[in-house]
Parts: structure tokens; C-alpha cells; sequence
């Protein structure tokens, strides 16, 4: 007797069971052999199924990497969400409380310092895209947290947050690959101290 057809419902739990392997095969490979280990055979191959699979599903490996960014910007999300909330009396005092935020999240985050990385050797539509929805989730923390605070009239805060985030952005990519950076080591005790060199540094934060 012939097998009957499977159930709509079996066909559904399988393609996201398949979806899912495939996903959690593109973190592996991210975390293990970094962005050029990444492609359609790999991923197959990780996940056990056949090529054709992540195309039919993801339209290709770009789709995985966008998958994976999406899980990665939902951890920063998290991160930030247990950040208690803001008692800042001063421009300076939230941007000091925003920087050490999203370094903790980044930190927190190894997905997002694969695709951090990734995004400084190579340019894409899809990275850019990407790069452009991670800054998206610190503004849309920052501006439901941040109190009525008036801005200066004078200096550019934005510029110095910049500098300052790039700053923070930096240290977090470097310490998920090397024990330390500019003579400071990257571990509990001088991650304490970059902490105390942005309270130095937030001294000339306009406010």
C-alpha cells in the first residue's frame, strides 16, 4: 500500500525544524571559523541537508547571515531591557550610562562581534543593512530611556558620543579576540579600568 502524503502540519514542523538546524549550523560556523568559513556548502554541510534546502528556505546564505543578525540584535535587546532604569540628572551622567550599556551588550553578545568584524573588512548591502538595524536598537533604547534633559547649548555632544561609541565599539571587538589592547589587559580587572577611563573621559562631555 502506497504511504499516504504527509500532513500539512508535518510538512510545517519539518521545513522549521530544517530552518532552525540551518540557522543554528550559520552561528557555529560564525563563531567557530568567523564570516569567510560561511557559504551555501557549509552550511549544508553543518547542518546536515541538502544545498538546495538553503536556497529553497533562505534564498541562499545572505538570508542566513540575515537570520542570525536578527537573533543577534534580539540579544543586544535583552541586554539593554535589564539595564536598570536611567536616574541620570545630567547629559553626561546618561551618556556615560548608555556607553557602559552597550558595552556590556556588545560584550555580552558574540554574534554581534562576528558581524561587527565582518562589516569592517567587507562592504555589502546586506552588512550595511544590518550595521544601519544595530544602531537602530541602541537609538530606540536610548530615546525611550533617556530623561528630559536639556542639551547644551555649547560643544557638540553628538560628536563626542560618537567618538566615544566608537571607542567602546572597539574595545568590545578587541577583547573577544585578543588579551589586550594599548598595554591594558582585557580581563576583569581592566575592563574595571577602561570603566574608570570613561568616567575621565566624560569630563569633557558638554552638559
Amino acid at each position: 500500500m502506497a504511504e499516504s502524503p504527509a500532513s500539512p502540519a508535518v510538512r510545517l514542523r519539518s521545513r522549521a525544524a530544517t530552518e532552525a538546524s540551518i540557522v543554528e549550523a550559520g552561528e557555529r560556523i560564525l563563531l567557530r571559523d568567523a564570516f569567510p568559513g560561511l557559504n551555501v556548502q557549509t552550511l549544508a554541510a553543518e547542518a546536515g541537508c541538502d544545498r538546495k534546502l538553503v536556497y529553497r528556505y533562505f534564498d541562499g546564505a545572505d538570508g542566513v547571515v540575515a537570520r542570525i543578525a536578527a537573533r543577534a540584535h534580539a540579544e543586544l535587546v535583552r541586554a539593554l531591557d535589564a539595564v536598570p532604569a536611567s536616574a541620570a540628572e545630567s547629559l553626561r551622567a546618561f551618556a556615560r550610562e548608555s556607553l557602559s550599556a552597550w558595552l556590556g551588550a556588545l560584550r555580552a553578545s558574540p554574534l554581534t562581534l562576528r558581524l561587527m568584524a565582518w562589516a569592517l573588512v567587507e562592504s555589502s548591502p546586506l552588512l550595511n543593512r544590518i550595521e544601519s538595524e544595530r544602531s537602530a536598537v541602541l537609538q530606540a533604547w536610548m530615546r525611550e530611556r533617556r530623561p528630559r534633559l536639556r542639551v547644551p547649548p555649547e560643544g557638540d555632544p553628538v560628536a563626542v558620543n560618537a567618538v566615544l561609541l566608537a571607542a567602546v565599539q572597539h574595545l568590545a571587538l578587541s577583547g573577544s579576540v585578543r588579551p589586550g589592547l594599548g598595554g591594558v589587559a582585557l580581563d576583569e580587572a581592566g575592563w574595571a579600568r577602561i570603566e574608570a577611563a570613561l568616567d575621565a573621559l566624560l569630563a569633557v562631555f558638554p552638559d
